[in-house]
């Protein structure tokens, strides 16, 4: 039976990062993925590298400052994946967030991302409002630019496991894990491989599946303690047309929720929603009222779109965000990753963003790291150039 420093269950960009951060250190590692890579929530993102503007209203400071830390950090590792791309906030005569608090916030920003070139902004003069792609100027107040960066999701996942295996990570997929006895000195894992069963052990077992992870403890002995989540679907829609001048951050009308416009592959994309999420993980699927939200959203700012023969929906996906459980709308809670230690010799990471990926799997390592053995460090994260999957 094989033996492996660590065992990582998931393919998604937490258990391609955990995988590169582990092999960098010198592990043995093998992932297992049930489909895909970036199969789940890691290819149905809104494909932003970013601090999270939004999460300041609600306090959490730390995160947006760790965030623009790794934006900055990625578009020195990842260039051809993560670019800048401007961002725009339309200030009408009736939106929630007034001029003096986006400045506020904006400001804040900055200085959270270390006052870098990249985290300035203006306001854009009202000459250049007619080059906003379109953006309706009725009883508009002000426009504010601000930078971001957007990725391909699916892609940057591929070349963190690119990297992860380059450094020596094996990756089994497609691989269902079945269960797993977590011991004192160790675990024994089992899984199927393209239906056959399969086992082998490992050091640790880090559970990295998204919105499967209480699924997969389910499956683990002795039963480990499960941390309380929500399931929250986020929908995206693609439309005709082209966005040129960058991204939108605007208000949706019917609840102020935040809604990005941006360009995708030469079409328009816009999401996306919160809606709570009961069912199996593999059975997400867009509702019809979250494409009429996200079809209103997009022709309130956009007229173009309020024309019956503009408002066809290209195509749809939706994703799950897995956040701790609590009273109020999803929108106000929590976006920290927590690092869940049920048993000895088994993590689980719940929740997560895509721009933290890589600090996650670091902070992973240093929770882990003392009951593994001692090995001979290859390589170092913040150094490791990311490139697009060949």
């Amino acid at each position: 039976m094989m033996k492996y420093d660590l065992a990582v269950i998931g393919g998604g960009i937490h258990g391609a990062g955990i995988a590169q951060a582990a092999a960098a250190r010198g592990f043995s590692v093998l992932v297992l993925e049930q489909s895909g890579l970036a199969s789940g929530t890691s290819s149905r993102s809104s494909k932003l590298i970013h601090g999270g503007l939004r999460y300041l209203e609600s306090g959490q400071f730390g995160l947006v400052r760790e965030c623009l830390q790794e934006r900055a950090l990625l578009l020195k590792l990842a260039p051809d994946l993560v670019r800048l791309q401007p961002f725009y906030i339309p200030v009408y005569h009736n939106t929630t967030r007034r001029p003096w608090q986006l400045r506020a916030g904006l400001s804040l920003y900055a200085v959270l991302g270390g006052m870098d070139k990249s985290t300035h902004f203006h306001t854009l003069p009202r000459r250049a409002w007619a080059n906003l792609d379109g953006l309706d100027t009725t009883r508009l107040q002000g426009v504010f630019q601000y930078w971001d960066g957007q990725t391909d999701d699916a892609a940057l996942t591929r070349a963190v496991m690119h990297s992860a295996l380059e450094l020596g990570a094996q990756l089994s997929m497609p691989s269902t894990f079945t269960g797993a006895e977590i011991g004192a000195q160790g675990c024994t894992v089992h899984y199927a491989h393209n239906g056959q069963p399969q086992s082998c052990e490992a050091s640790i077992l880090v559970n990295a599946a998204g919105p499967w992870v209480n699924h997969v403890l389910d499956k683990i002995t002795p039963a480990p303690a499960q941390l309380q989540v929500e399931l929250v679907q986020g929908t995206h829609i693609i439309v005709s047309g082209k966005i040129t001048q960058g991204i939108y951050y605007v208000e949706a009308p019917r609840d102020q929720r935040a809604v990005f416009v941006m360009p995708w592959q030469g079409k328009v994309m816009v999401g996306t929603t919160e809606t709570a999420y009961h069912c199996d993980p593999a059975s997400v699927q867009p509702l019809p009222g979250e494409k009429d939200y996200l079809l209103e959203t997009l022709a309130h700012y956009f007229p173009r779109y309020r024309s019956p023969q503009q408002r066809e929906i290209l195509s749809a996906f939706a994703g799950l965000r897995v956040l701790p459980s609590g009273t109020g709308t999803a929108f106000g809670r929590p976006r920290d990753t927590t690092l869940h230690a049920a048993l000895p010799r088994l993590l689980t990471v719940y929740g997560g963003k895509l721009t933290a990926y890589r600090v996650t799997a670091e902070r992973v390592m240093q929770k882990i790291e003392s009951a593994l053995p001692q090995r001979k460090i290859i390589a170092n994260t913040r150094m490791l150039k990311l490139n697009p999957p060949g």
